[in-house]
């Protein structure tokens, strides 16, 4: 197993990507690798940081402005070859459609509730380390 997974979070909203933080911990289950965030505030630091590559999921803010983490991840989905997993963040559970017209991989209601979000982002980690393997 790898000794780090990095997770790249982008909102516009600090407190925001601090509740992704403190969900997640340094590692959100006992078989996944320790996580490292990447934050981003803006959607040009979050493509600039996809085109260095080296990421392993992507935590996207389904509400941030001016683009909301649904619109940029269908454009990653477009745009980026071989596109880390999306976890996209909602404002109410109806909106997980919208969440399925983005191409993510999974969606998690704001606030972000710790349980769910650490088992979320651990299913996509073991699944990106299986596609790897």
């Amino acid at each position: 197993m790898q000794a780090t997974a990095t997770v790249l979070v982008y909102s516009d909203d600090s407190n925001t990507r601090e509740q992704v933080r403190l969900a997640s911990g340094k590692r959100p289950a006992s078989d996944v690798p320790l996580v490292e965030f990447l934050e981003c505030a803006t959607p040009a630091a979050a493509l600039k940081e996809l085109d260095r590559g080296g990421i392993d999921v992507c935590v996207f803010d389904g509400e941030s402005s001016p683009m909301g983490g649904m619109g940029l991840c269908r454009q990653v989905k477009d745009e980026v070859f071989n596109c880390p997993p999306v976890l996209v963040l909602i404002g109410r559970p109806q909106d997980a459609w919208l969440a399925t017209w983005s191409r993510a991989e999974a969606a998690v209601t704001l606030p972000v509730d710790p349980v769910e979000f650490a088992a979320t982002l651990a299913s996509l980690l073991r699944e990106k380390r299986a596609l790897s393997a």
